[in-house]
């Protein structure tokens, strides 16, 4: 596998399109070789755009597999929190030592995609996979054999530390598809994790009940290790600069068989030490500090889904509280949720790819980034209309019926604000997306940690009516984002060189 930039240069003329070696280049000794961010396959099998349909399906069903099982791992946790805290930490239901479990994910998931991202950008994908996903595998065993709570707390920690899906199944889809089909790749791995998210919390009570909650777990190893079996056997490394830096001996084989250089030298990104691993390290946070387009879309993004938590904390005491259903009725009530989540993945895959081509070929046929965000200004109007409502239904109790359209119509809007907002850091950031994507996860966490504590203290001093309106309002403005972005991205993008 192999790609070669070459960039010719003389003292006449300088021409920095890539292009292919011919023999005539070879032989001329003013033409010196070196390294660009463009990429020229030396033939289609190489370039992973231009691999078989059947075999990207194939990746992308990898990727959409290892998000369900890795949702799945985690929210079946949840049911069976306060099971597992009486069970090994002796404590009757303690709300902070059953909360810590699902949390003590999220602040490992936030903390290990800083790492992750950079690696795969340093060793490539394939490696950075597969090692993250049998650690997975081997800290999800510890936890489902701890015999103390604290041991099961650094468990669940370690599993979200290594949790490769968020990051990098939209870099690995930005990898093998060009701009154009895209959207409909991402659509699908974003469903999985909705269906993992929503199947994990159903089966836990039922597997727990009969077996015990540490078949819970089992029950996630399982998966794991078929993810993982399908990963070492089928997938390839689809980073560009990585499959260039395997190719150099062959190509320098191939040159000084043909001309009379025999290496390939002047290609400083070849050499595996060429970026330091400290450099690559502080990448995201370069990428989203150097990029004020990505750092408004992340900020953007981060309180879409920061609503996805708020909604999580606020929805079980208002269906018990309010409306008076028992813990069983609310459960069924959250089908609501995955109801809303299908809607907006179903209207993603048929909407992000047509509406890019449509512009593109408005553009002239030139595709930008800036193409991805008209459902995303689709979300942004409807958010505040969903939060409103929501909020109204929960002060005054209003028809069960309608606070469910206000769950389903939020979540419906968070999947379509999220989906083309990554579309558009896969696009804008090209080889760096991993790192893009990175700074987008991160800030969406903390976001995600602490908009619902401060929901929760606005609605304890100022009732569910007000807070929800304000927060609606909040929305509102921030809708602005991707409207201007629409508008002024392409010359925004200019100022950054990570999204030139």
């Amino acid at each position: 596998m192999s790609y070669l930039a070459e960039r010719s240069v003389t003292r006449e003329d300088e021409d920095s399109s890539p292009f292919l070696l011919s023999e005539e280049s070879s032989k001329d000794p003013t033409r010196v070789y070196h390294c660009s961010d463009e990429f020229e396959p030396i033939s289609d099998t190489d370039n992973p755009q231009e691999w078989p349909l059947s075999y990207k399906r194939g990746i992308v069903a990898l990727l959409a597999g290892s998000a369900f099982t890795v949702t799945f791992n985690s929210m079946s946790v949840i049911p069976v929190a306060n099971q597992i805290a009486e069970d090994i930490g002796n404590v009757d239901g303690s709300k902070l030592v059953s909360a810590l479990p699902v949390t003590i994910w999220e602040l490992g998931e936030a903390t290990g995609c800083v790492l992750i991202a950079p690696l795969s950008e340093i060793f490539g994908r394939y490696r950075v996979i597969n090692i993250c996903n049998a650690i997975f595998i081997l800290v999800t065993i510890i936890g489902a054999i701890s015999t103390s709570m604290e041991q099961f707390i650094i468990s669940r920690a370690l599993a979200g530390m290594v949790v490769t899906s968020n990051v990098l199944n939209p870099a690995i889809i930005g990898d093998i598809f060009p701009p154009e089909h895209r959207g409909t790749a991402l659509s699908i791995v974003q469903f999985a994790p909705v269906l993992g998210g929503t199947i994990g919390a159903a089966a836990s009570g039922a597997i727990s009940e009969l077996l015990g909650w540490r078949f819970v777990l089992g029950t996630s190893i399982l998966l794991a290790s078929v993810c993982q079996l399908g990963f070492l056997i089928c997938y390839r490394e689809t980073y560009q600069p990585i499959i260039l830096r395997q190719s150099q001996a062959a190509l320098n084989e191939k040159l000084a068989r043909r001309s009379s250089y025999d290496s390939l030298e002047g290609m400083s990104c070849l050499e595996p030490g060429s970026t330091s691993i400290v450099e690559s390290l502080l990448r995201p946070a370069s990428v989203i500090g150097d990029s004020g387009v990505l750092a408004a879309v992340s900020v953007f993004g981060s309180v879409l889904f920061a609503h996805y938590c708020v909604q999580n904390v606020t929805l079980p005491p208002i269906l018990e509280d309010t409306y008076g259903m028992s813990p069983a009725e609310a459960g069924t009530a959250f089908l609501a949720n995955g109801a809303g989540s299908i809607i907006g993945i179903v209207i993603c895959k048929f909407t992000i790819d047509r509406v890019y081509h449509r512009l593109r070929t408005a553009n002239k046929g030139v595709g930008l980034p800036e193409h991805r965000l008209p459902m995303a200004i689709v979300a942004a109007l409807m958010m505040p209309i969903a939060l409103a409502l929501y909020g109204l239904c929960a002060e005054y109790r209003l028809p069960l019926g309608f606070f469910l359209v206000s769950v389903a119509w939020t979540r419906l809007s968070i999947v379509l604000g999220l989906v083309p907002l990554m579309a558009y850091a896969v696009d804008a950031c090209s080889l760096y997306s991993a790192s893009a994507a990175t700074g987008i996860v991160v800030l969406r966490c903390i976001a995600g940690a602490c908009l619902p504590l401060l929901t929760v203290q606005m609605v304890e001093c100022v009732g569910y009516g007000s807070s929800y309106v304000l927060l609606s309002a909040i929305s509102l403005g921030l809708g602005l984002i991707p409207v201007l972005i629409m508008r002024f991205g392409p010359h925004w993008r200019q100022r950054s060189r990570y999204t030139s």
